[in-house]
């Protein structure tokens, strides 16, 4: 059995939609990160960077979504992430665009214009274009493919719960048809669909708490463990 620790955000997600398509067996363990329990000593020593998701598969421990679903792909043999060639490589280009680009972007134009306790207009302005940037590539790309690699793969589950809720980053998928026709898509397959309820009742509802603000973005972070 594989023991997922993780909570309901974009990057816990996509491991959520990763083991649902491939039909694995999996135990949530939650982390609830407002609670601060991602600084528990035994998560810690799971994965010393103290974020979800991380996995316990028997003796392999791995942390960092996109080598989870690396890894989970070449356990399986799935061709969610083929396994030589230029196919290959054109599904790890499009999955180091999203962990390098969309997440960390999209994630920061996120923490300035909701969680921030002091509006900055320069970085909200800059995040807010990035954002837009970013949406133009995949519109490029995805007007000239049906998924980001072509075939549905890795990178297109990476990518997608970012993608979702586009409304909180100002976005509106209608200024990028080919998205939203890839947006879309995505959202219709069952595997997706049960993959983003997994722990959606402890999504949170309303405005940040001083609790979690200090758990995710304060000082606490930072100490030395």
């Amino acid at each position: 059995m594989i023991d997922l620790y993780t909570w309901p955000t974009p990057n816990g997600h996509k491991v959520h939609i990763m083991l649902e398509e491939l039909g694995l067996p999996y135990r949530v363990i939650p982390v609830n990160i407002g609670k601060g329990e991602q600084f528990a000593e035994h998560f810690l020593k799971i994965t010393p960077n103290h974020r979800i998701p991380a996995m316990v598969d028997g003796e392999t421990v791995i942390f960092e979504s996109a080598a989870i679903m690396m890894y989970l792909a070449e356990k399986t043999g799935s061709s969610l992430l083929p396994a030589s060639g230029a196919a290959r490589y054109a599904c790890l280009q499009w999955l180091m665009f999203q962990m390098s680009g969309v997440g960390p972007m999209f994630g920061q134009y996120n923490h300035f214009a909701a969680y921030a306790p002091e509006k900055i207009p320069y970085a909200i302005t800059r995040y807010a274009n990035e954002v837009a940037r970013l949406h133009r590539v995949l519109e490029k790309r995805l007007s000239e493919a049906e998924f980001l690699a072509g075939e549905y793969s890795v990178a297109d589950i990476a990518t997608f719960p970012w993608v979702r809720n586009p409304d909180r980053r100002g976005i509106n998928l209608d200024d990028y048809p080919a998205v939203k026709r890839w947006h879309d898509a995505i959202a219709a397959r069952p595997a997706v669909q049960r993959g983003v309820e997994v722990l959606a009742d402890n999504q949170r509802r309303g405005a940040m708490t001083d609790e979690e603000r200090e758990n995710m973005f304060g000082a606490k972070q930072f100490q030395a463990r």
